[in-house]
């Protein structure tokens, strides 16, 4: 590795943003040896940047309000969510939840980050509003976030921001393009799309299953690094690195990582001159999870991780784990929400509270749904690995009639236990909507859809209720249990495993989500008094 790259890099591009760190301090002795995967949980396409200390990292969560969650760290291993980008991107028929239609697997896909001339700015885009965004904001944890937008919808791009304030967009799919973007943030300048690589996946061959994407730029010692994946058919997805003396190239590229499918990211260096490539993978039902590998630099071009595999443990950090930082629990005693929970789609504000019952959280009902999936106002958060505890304590006084209350693990193959109203009468249920059969082979991820069907019924005449997830991601064995409890103390399972997967419709890991919703007439309320969550 060369320590003139960290002297020479140019901070005002922000395409890796590098702050002098001043004059050394001492710091308390630090046990070393984060693992791998540095965060266990749905964090996929990540973009992250340096400040000074701090890395700021954001990533993908579709469908999720609010969207893009910027997080935090000191270290590299182990991280906070700090705030978030948006609230919500637009209220139309698919963000709402309305007349059937959803945005399942699709709302805001990978983000970037960048830091400019004292100024941060996070970008994305959106397939179903067909857009793309800008968000900048002078403080990235407490600030005000400026919002900016414009057609069309650029899939998977990265911002390159030029010492002569010139700002470029860069994205594609096989074949990269490049365009200058207004300075205003407004669209795309007429007359400026170029491509800038014609076959960007060359360097894995020519037999691709996916095209290079993914496209991340960066600046260093005054020369460019583009990096993009692709996935050579029967191997596995890859990186690519492209260089350059010049942002319009000509190009050379070359294959720098090829081990397990972690791919899919970019460069980050610490205040001490080490390099790391920061990656993701595909792990089955919790999601796509990040790792961070080791990098040197050999004439010029970055070599990543260990003999070309990902290290098991890295020099950086013991993590410390993901509560409370990914994840946490919630005894709702707040106005708000945690930063850890989301909405899934946009919430209606009028049907959930925090402040009618204080101490708990109020989900109402306005309207009568016939599919879970469908329904409003779900609160959500990550599971994680390697296995996890989710539960809750549940008040279902003013349940009505049709109304189904309680906790479920949320993905296009869901599962769910919760308390159900027919009548006058309440029982404790435990719904799945798995199916029989093998993967359908022309879906990569994607299985077929099953139908919602209640597994186990068990009467219940009471008012309180406690119920429990837990989630074994160890070695993709993705399986799930529920229990109820009467007391909180004696717990007894209801069901049977949940066979959790990672399919294509909502693509994305699973997740925790508090629900209540009616299948016959609106108005009942559902009260929790909290939320916990724990490594099992």
């Amino acid at each position: 590795m060369k320590r003139k790259l960290l002297s020479t890099t140019l901070l005002a591009t922000a395409i890796i943003s590098l702050v002098s760190c001043g004059e050394k301090k001492s710091v308390p002795t630090v046990e070393m040896g984060c693992a791998n995967p540095v965060i266990w949980a749905d964090v996929p396409d990540m973009s992250m940047m340096r400040v000074g200390d701090s890395y700021y990292m954001s990533s993908t969560t579709m469908h999720m309000n609010p969207g893009v969650p910027i997080m935090k760290s000191n270290d590299l291993s182990n991280w906070k969510i700090v705030g978030y980008a948006y609230d919500k991107l637009g209220d139309i028929e698919q963000t709402m939840l309305l007349n059937g239609k959803n945005t399942y697997g699709k709302g805001s896909w990978a983000s970037c980050i960048r830091y400019v001339n004292n100024k941060f700015f996070v970008s994305t885009f959106d397939q179903v509003t067909a857009k793309t965004y800008f968000f900048t904001t002078d403080n990235i944890e407490s600030g005000k976030w400026e919002r900016h937008e414009f057609e069309p919808s650029l899939h998977d791009h990265t911002v390159v921001f030029e010492e002569d304030g010139h700002v470029y967009m860069i994205n594609g799919n096989g074949k990269i393009f490049i365009r200058e973007i207004e300075p205003d943030f407004s669209g795309v300048k007429p007359n400026t799309e170029k491509v800038l690589i014609e076959n960007a996946g060359l360097p894995a061959g020519e037999d691709l299953m996916l095209g290079a994407e993914g496209s991340q730029m960066f600046k260093i010692n005054g020369k460019y690094y583009l990096f993009n994946i692709c996935w050579p058919r029967g191997g596995m997805r890859t990186v690519i690195c492209h260089k350059s003396d010049n942002l319009f190239g000509p190009y050379e590229g070359k294959v720098v990582f090829q081990d397990q499918g972690v791919a899919q990211g970019g460069l980050i260096d610490t205040p001490d001159g080490q390099w790391f490539a920061y990656l993701f993978g595909d792990r089955g039902a919790v999601g796509r999870i990040p790792y961070i590998v080791p990098v040197v630099w050999e004439n010029e071009w970055p070599v990543l991780g260990v003999d070309g595999k990902v290290p098991d443990t890295l020099n950086l950090p013991k993590s410390t784990g993901l509560i409370p930082g990914i994840v946490d629990s919630d005894d709702f005693d707040n106005q708000q929400p945690k930063l850890v929970w989301q909405w899934n789609h946009n919430p209606v504000n009028e049907l959930w509270s925090l402040t009618e019952r204080p101490g708990f959280l109020r989900l109402k009902t306005d309207r009568i749904d016939t599919l879970f999936t469908q329904s409003r106002n779900m609160l959500t958060q990550r599971t994680f690995g390697p296995q996890c505890s989710g539960s809750i304590s549940l008040d279902v006084t003013n349940l009505k009639d049709g109304d189904i209350a309680g906790l479920a693990l949320l993905a296009g193959q869901f599962g769910y236990v919760g308390v159900k109203c027919d009548g006058d009468k309440k029982s404790i249920v435990m719904v799945d909507n798995q199916f029989e059969g093998e993967p359908d082979p022309n879906r990569p991820f994607g299985m077929p859809k099953g139908v919602p069907h209640e597994v186990e019924t068990v009467p219940f005449d009471g008012a309180t209720v406690f119920f429990k997830a837990d989630c074994n991601f160890e070695n993709r064995v993705d399986t799930a249990y529920f229990q109820y409890s009467l007391d909180g103390k004696e717990w007894k399972n209801i069901g049977h495993t949940l066979q959790m997967r990672y399919n294509l419709d909502h693509f994305m890991g699973q997740r925790y989500a508090l629900f209540n919703y009616s299948t016959k007439q609106p108005g009942g309320y559902a009260d929790f008094d909290w939320y916990k969550v724990s490594y099992k």
